[in-house]
C-alpha cells in the first residue's frame, strides 16, 4: 500500500485522514489565540490580503473549504458573497459557528466535508478558497481536481498556505523558531504539543511553490500564478476555471 507523510512520518492514507482529524479536534479551542501567537499576528494581514485577491462580490457563491473557524468566511460575507464554509473537522466547525453568532454574522453555511470528496454539484461555486488547509489533506491532487470539479467556468480557485522563504538566514531562523518554540507554545496554550510539532512538519514538507502551482495547472486550472509572502514565508496561489 502506498503510503503518505504525516509531518515526517509515512502512514497509511487512511491513517493520516484520521490522525489530522485527530490534531483539528484537539486544538480547535485554541486554534485562532495560536495563530496570532505563532505568527505575531500576521496572519490576520495576510488573510485580510487574500481575500482582496479574490475579490468576493455581492450575491458570489463561493466555497471556503477547511474554512473551520470562520476566518476568511466572515471576511467575504461583509463584501457581501454567499459563503459556504466546509471542513472535515465538526469541531473546527462548531468554533466557526459560536463565533458567527457571537459577531452577528448570519446567512453563512456550514458544511463538513472531505476536500477529496466533495458533496456539491459540479458547477456550483463562482469561487473556492482554501487557507492554510491544503498541506492537511491526505491526496492533495484529488482535492484540486474537486475544487475543478465544482467552480463554474469562470471560477477561480485561491490557496493562502505556508511555503518555502527564499530569503537568505530568513528561513534559517524561521526554521528554528518553528521547531523549537511552536511546539512549546502549543504545550502550554493548547496543552499539547504534538500537534503542533505536526502541524510545523506538514509545512515543512509541502510541496515548494513552483511545484504545487505545477499540481494546480496538471488539475486544470489556467492562468496558474504563485505570489510570495516574506519571500516566500507564506504564498497566496490562485487559478481560474476557463
Amino acid at each position: 500500500m502506498d503510503k503518505v507523510s504525516f509531518g515526517h512520518e509515512q502512514v497509511a492514507p487512511e491513517e493520516k485522514t484520521a490522525r489530522v482529524r485527530g490534531v483539528f479536534s484537539s486544538v480547535a479551542g485554541s486554534y485562532d489565540l495560536m495563530n496570532d501567537l505563532m505568527s505575531g499576528g500576521l496572519h490576520r494581514l495576510w488573510k485580510d490580503d487574500f481575500v482582496r485577491r479574490v475579490r468576493p462580490r455581492p450575491g458570489e457563491a463561493i466555497l471556503d473549504m477547511a474554512g473551520g473557524t470562520g476566518d476568511i468566511a466572515f471576511r467575504m460575507a461583509n463584501r457581501g458573497a454567499a459563503v459556504t464554509v466546509a471542513d472535515i473537522n465538526p469541531e473546527m466547525l462548531a468554533v466557526g459557528v459560536d463565533r458567527a453568532q457571537r459577531r452577528g454574522i448570519d446567512g453563512l453555511v456550514w458544511a463538513e466535508e472531505n476536500a477529496e470528496k466533495l458533496s456539491f454539484a459540479d458547477k456550483s461555486f463562482d469561487a473556492y478558497t482554501i487557507a492554510f488547509g491544503i498541506r492537511n489533506v491526505t491526496h492533495i491532487d484529488r482535492a484540486l481536481a474537486e475544487a475543478y470539479r465544482v467552480l463554474r467556468r469562470g471560477g477561480r480557485f485561491f490557496c493562502l498556505e505556508f511555503s518555502t522563504t527564499t530569503w537568505p538566514g530568513f528561513s534559517e531562523i524561521y526554521r528554528a523558531y518553528s521547531r523549537n518554540l511552536v511546539p512549546r507554545i502549543g504545550r502550554i496554550v493548547a496543552k499539547d504539543a504534538d500537534s503542533y510539532r505536526y502541524l510545523i512538519e506538514s509545512i515543512e514538507r509541502f510541496p515548494a511553490m513552483p511545484e504545487f502551482a505545477r499540481m494546480i495547472g496538471a488539475a486544470g486550472f489556467s492562468n496558474v500564478k504563485a505570489e510570495p509572502i516574506l519571500g516566500g514565508l507564506v504564498a497566496i496561489h490562485s487559478g481560474w476555471k476557463l
